[in-house]
């Protein structure tokens, strides 16, 4: 029984060492999560904004299931393909990213977009929560696959750990995502509230967070976009690596490399330089696909379609 309990207690130590780890080196695309979802959900009606945001977080718990369950067969029966797989997840994080810099620099939007989002009905809805999961899945395969890879790091673990580890860190890493998610959406409301109170230092308050809220939507809408091209072209330079391409892998560290040895922020000015290069990866790369996408004729047609559109 002491024997037992004791190989149970230095597993629990096993999986909270192991997830306090993967959750860290997953940080970076963390944020990149929380600050990309609030788009989504931007312009909707306030009753509808906590439940598109919890449709969106229990969309993303599925994603992750989905993604524990097909990682830990490939990585037991075909290793091989997870780099490229994830590599696929930078090249539309890329075009994502490079679509939304197309669109602020040219002013041209979608068509919906021309209308107020209250004013476009259920489907709207569906379409912007469908569009949150389907980045939200690219970002929590790269979480899961650095923890993955986080976990395989340690050395040998038997499976039943592995996968009890990787479930820890979705749910908490979901939970603090749409967390902070649910609070960035709602962040008016509570000034709204507060302003309704009797002291002037709450109403001061509350009407700070209602006067700030679009500057904060706006801020993480850029910050977003530019997440997706550092996140996507980190994926792409990291892959290419990993499968034997070590020019841009090399270029990067040998540009970014040397600002660590400045006393006191030598760190965060490589940390900073590496992903300015990797954010200047994705959007070359990225480009390149936005530019076939117009260019192919259903690209061009959509395009006609919107123009022809907007005229009548």
């Amino acid at each position: 029984m002491a024997g037992g309990l004791a190989a149970l207690l230095d597993d629990v130590a096993v999986i909270a060492k192991m997830t306090s780890v993967a959750g860290s080196r997953a940080m970076g695309v963390v944020v990149d999560d929380a600050a990309v979802t609030p788009q989504y959900v931007q312009g909707f009606s306030p009753a509808r904004e906590l439940p598109m945001v919890w449709t969106i977080a229990r969309g993303s718990l599925i994603n992750k299931a989905i993604l524990i369950i097909a990682l830990l067969l490939l990585d037991h029966f075909l290793p091989i393909v997870l780099v490229p797989l994830l590599m696929l997840g930078g090249l539309y994080l890329s075009y994502e990213g490079a679509e939304k810099l197309w669109e602020k620099i040219s002013g041209h939007k979608p068509e919906e977009s021309a209308h107020p989002v209250a004013e476009q009905g259920p489907e709207h809805e569906k379409k912007m929560v469908k569009g949150a999961i389907t980045t939200d899945f690219i970002l929590s395969a790269e979480i899961m696959v650095i923890s993955l890879n986080t976990i395989n790091d340690t050395g040998e673990m038997a499976l039943s750990t592995k996968a009890i580890t990787l479930v820890v860190v979705a749910v908490l890493i979901t939970l603090l995502v749409y967390g902070v998610v649910g609070l960035i959406v709602k962040l008016d409301d509570i000034g709204l509230h507060m302003m309704k109170r009797e002291s002037n230092g709450s109403q001061r308050v509350g009407k700070l967070l209602v006067d700030a809220m679009p500057v904060i939507l706006a801020l993480l809408s850029t910050v977003g976009m530019v997440a997706m091209l550092w996140v996507g072209g980190h994926i792409l330079v990291d892959g290419a690596h990993k499968l034997g391409w070590d020019l841009p892998y090399h270029l990067v560290h040998l540009l970014a490399d040397p600002a660590g040895s400045v006393p006191g922020v030598g760190g965060f000015l490589s940390w900073l330089i590496a992903t300015g290069l990797s954010a200047v990866v994705g959007l070359i790369v990225g480009a390149v696909i936005v530019a076939i996408m117009h260019v192919l004729p259903f690209g061009k047609k959509h395009h006609t379609t919107e123009q022809h559109t907007t005229k009548e």
